[in-house]
């Protein structure tokens, strides 16, 4: 009976078989120079290429999972030559051709992480060792980036992250295997204190709402650095757990606190449930310190906006990118997406499709899948037409440098979709930071382990 029929992974037989090797004196050929290149994890060898999509359709984050799936499906169909080809029309430089990756034509296979980090990592590692994904890409919580990022590092396949929002993913847990086109959380601080400092004032007490998880406390770190450097102080901070759906026992205590702002570091569900239970709490009616009370919420999408209602009016917050912007990356995205499936996108969809064919642009530059080459195609490079403006794949900590939006939500919507307004675009030089401020390593690319 072979290993494999046991059920041993493939990366556990190459690791027993190359122990037997290694103990003999004898170097293998995969470690000889150029011998890499042609052993590694899931290898494609046939006429297709797999994308392993790790989505939260379950859970508080699931309304973004699914808009990311409807956008991943709609790259590869697009990569493959079927449809208008959206972004491949504009992507500038670009090698994409529209005969899938390097001939081969794209396929994929999808795992519900159920916006759980355990149930996210096992996904990615059955979609690998199973299924061959050469590539894992998705997720809507930066607790399933950060965890599913170390995994591929592990397994020596590269991750292109989806929705991940905190300073940690290319921070202190960035990995040499994971890539963000997202922004993160030091970035929607700096960003939007300034719009804030202009509309509340430099006098206000703060009073922070948190996700108890690594973009929660990012986003709290982040937004109080922020706002107290331009005098704000902050009154309290507590934390709250992701996926809750009543809020009043958190909501109370802040009537009688002294503060005069809520600041909610809140995302998908839970930040419509916080955001519509403060409204009906009557906080967006009250004054505090002489001043008219205000909510807001660092980061915002335009399906939460939807989903909170009439409470989003008004409401101030950073988005990674918005549909109704007027540069053609976006007008075409926003054209085949709505064509697709009958809605504009959202920033999740928007970062899961541009993911999507970065990653494919990579390999099609180094004419090879393998994950070093298509790493030092990533790292460093410069890239527009994706609807973000001028962007760049920082080489330091693999972190898209680019314009960071401050919105507000629409008090006059035309239509269900019309729900935020664009109130700056911030230019990517002002939202650049040191690399180092965060630490961490990136660690190697060579050599791959196999899976």
């Amino acid at each position: 009976m072979t290993l494999l029929k046991r059920g041993l992974s493939r990366r556990r037989v190459l690791q027993t078989g190359l122990a037997g090797i290694i103990g003999t004196g004898v170097a293998p050929m995969i470690f000889t120079k150029g011998a890499w290149a042609q052993e590694f994890c899931n290898n494609p060898t046939g006429d297709t290429v797999t994308f392993g999509l790790n989505l939260p359709l379950t859970g508080a984050y699931a309304e973004e999972g699914a808009d990311e799936q409807k956008a991943y499906e709609l790259a590869i169909k697009h990569l493959n030559g079927e449809g208008d080809g959206g972004l491949l029309n504009v992507l500038q430089p670009s090698a994409l051709k529209g005969n899938g990756i390097l001939g081969k034509k794209v396929a994929f296979v999808s795992s519900d992480s159920q916006t759980k980090s355990d149930v996210a990592r096992a996904g990615a590692t059955r979609m690998i060792e199973r299924d061959g994904a050469i590539m894992i890409t998705g997720g809507s919580s930066s607790g399933e980036a950060i965890a599913v990022q170390g995994l591929c590092q592990e397994m020596g396949v590269i991750f292109m992250a989806g929705l991940t929002h905190s300073n940690d993913t290319t921070g202190k847990d960035k990995k040499r295997y994971g890539f963000r086109h997202f922004f993160n959380a030091y970035q929607s601080g700096i960003g939007l204190a300034p719009v804030l400092g202009q509309e509340y004032g430099m006098d206000r007490r703060a009073y922070h709402l948190t996700a108890d998880y690594t973009w929660g406390w990012t986003q709290e770190e982040s937004i109080k650095n922020a706002t107290e450097a331009m005098g704000w102080n902050t009154v309290a901070a507590v934390r709250t757990p992701l996926g809750s759906t009543d809020y009043s026992q958190y909501l109370t205590p802040i009537l009688n606190s002294g503060a005069d702002v809520l600041i909610l570091n809140h995302y998908g569900l839970d930040m419509v449930n916080s955001l519509t239970q403060a409204v009906q709490f009557g906080m967006r009616d009250r004054q505090a310190n002489g001043k008219d009370f205000q909510i807001v919420t660092p980061l915002i999408s335009e399906l939460m906006a939807k989903g909170a209602g009439e409470s989003v009016k008004g409401i101030f917050g950073t988005s990674n990118w918005h549909w109704n912007l007027q540069d053609a990356g976006t007008i075409a995205f926003t054209k085949s997406f709505g064509a697709a499936y009958g809605s504009p996108p959202s920033q999740a969809a928007h970062t899961a499709y541009v993911q999507a064919l970065l990653y494919a642009d990579a390999v099609e530059r180094a004419g090879t899948f393998y994950p070093p080459e298509v790493i030092k195609a990533l790292e460093g490079h410069e890239f527009d037409g994706m609807g973000n403006g001028a962007t760049l794949y920082r080489a330091e900590d693999h972190q898209c440098i680019k314009n960071v939006l401050v919105v507000r939500g629409n008090e006059s919507p035309t239509s269900e979709f019309d729900v935020l307004n664009v109130v700056q675009e911030v230019p990517r030089e002002t939202v650049a930071y040191d690399p180092a401020i965060f630490g961490g390593e990136l660690g190697p690319s060579e050599p791959v382990p196999m899976c």
